[in-house]
Parts: C-alpha cells; structure tokens; sequence
C-alpha cells in the first residue's frame, strides 16, 4: 500500500530489487525507519540486517545491524481464547484465512467475494470488540483486514522512540493505513507527513498511490546526493 501493491497474500507484498535499491540509497545519506506490521522474521528476510526495523506495529525493534527487542512486555495467552472466532469466521467465508502473528491474530478477506467479506468483517469487528472491551486489547480495522493486538503498541509510540535518538533536522514520514494515523498525530508540527490515498487522515499531505511515493523517495536520494543533512524517514508497510 505504501511503497508495493495490495496483495492477496501478505507474504507477497515483499519489496522489489527497485525499491531495496532505493532505500539502501537513502540509509547512506538519512535514518530510514521501516514500521510494519509485518512480523520480525518476514522483515528480516525482506531487508535483512542494515536497516531499522519495528515488526508488528511497534511491539518489536531492531536497530541496523542489531537485535530484535520487546518494545513491551506483552503477553499473548488471549490468543487462546480468540484463536476459535477467527477460525471460525475463517470457515464461513471461502477466500479469508487467520494469520497469527506472535502478539497479535489477523483475519484476511482480501481474497473472499467483496460483498460477502464486508459483511463477515463487521459482524467479526462486533463480536470483537464486545469480547475484548475490558481489556487492554485493540481490535483494528485495516485494507481488507481486521486484527487485534496490544493496544499499547501502536507506531506512534514506536516513532517516539525513533525520534528520541537525535535532533533531526528533517523528517519525513508515510503510510497509507489506518494504523498509521497514530504515527502521524505524535510527529512534531515541523516534519512532512503524507498519506497514501485520499481517505481522511492527520496528515498534512496526500499522494495518490505507492507509485507516487516510490517518485518522491527516488527525488529525495537525487536532492541529497548534493546536500547531506541529519534527516529521518520512516516507512510504513
């Protein structure tokens, strides 16, 4: 959604030659900051060990060339007892499928009849919600997905983080989901916010599509190459 096309597998969402190239560049001249939802492992096989990296919105980081680490410490025993509703949904709707992740379960319907998938994943986004109200636990609504995970991890803490380790002169941050709302609202006023399509969000800028945003990183290697200066982008995929 952001710097590849949707998918109807996650794992096929993986970054081309073109775009490891791109960021490769931009890491010799700035900080870049991948934040995913993706899980550590599927992250460390796409970019490997030279960039940094948050897997599963914030509740894993990894600086360049280190080790994965617990942003918190979260227990995941709720799985047990929410594992049966997504299996469950699952069976109902032909095309969808449960990811467990190691803190959190998504339901995918990207594949399943559009009408059909709507409709299941609001009655599973209710059934949900209902279920986890008195917990610390957040059900999210994504691209053709519903997941639920930590509420106290989010990309915005994990940005806080990130930010936290220097006094950067630029900063530039995109994302195209939901989730990164949180990313954009704890940004200060002075870094370059943009969303990837035109639904409401904080950001102060919107760019039409992952192609789009491939052109402006593509500029931004180009610019720098002629001037260096303390900068950070992050990524959201």
């Amino acid at each position: 959604g952001t710097l590849v096309p949707f998918a109807d597998k996650p794992e096929k969402a993986s970054p081309d030659r073109e775009i490891l190239r791109l960021l490769r560049n931009l890491s010799r001249q700035s900080c870049v900051v991948i934040v995913s939802g993706r899980d550590k492992d599927t992250l460390s096989r796409w970019f490997g060990e030279n960039f940094n990296l948050s897997a599963e919105h914030g509740a894993w980081i990894k600086e360049a060339k280190g080790l994965w680490i617990k942003a918190e410490e979260l227990n995941a025993d709720w799985k047990k007892q929410l594992r049966p509703i997504f299996e469950l949904f699952t069976d109902r709707v032909p095309g969808s499928f449960t990811e467990e992740k190691e803190f959190s379960l998504v339901w995918h319907y990207r594949r399943a009849d559009p009408v059909w998938g709507t409709i299941r994943a609001n009655e599973l986004i209710d059934t949900l919600r209902a279920l986890t109200a008195s917990t610390e636990l957040q059900v999210i609504q994504g691209s053709k997905t519903v997941e639920v995970k930590d509420a106290r991890v989010n990309k915005g803490r994990v940005i806080i983080y990130w930010l936290s380790k220097a006094k950067w002169d630029f900063i530039l941050a995109m994302g195209d989901d939901w989730t990164d709302e949180e990313m954009f609202k704890v940004l200060p006023d002075e870094a370059y916010t943009i969303k990837i399509g035109f639904t409401p969000s904080k950001a102060k800028f919107c760019i039409k599509s992952h192609l789009e945003a491939r052109n402006l990183l593509h500029r931004m290697v180009q610019a720098t190459d002629k001037k260096q200066i303390e900068s950070i982008s992050v990524v959201t995929i």
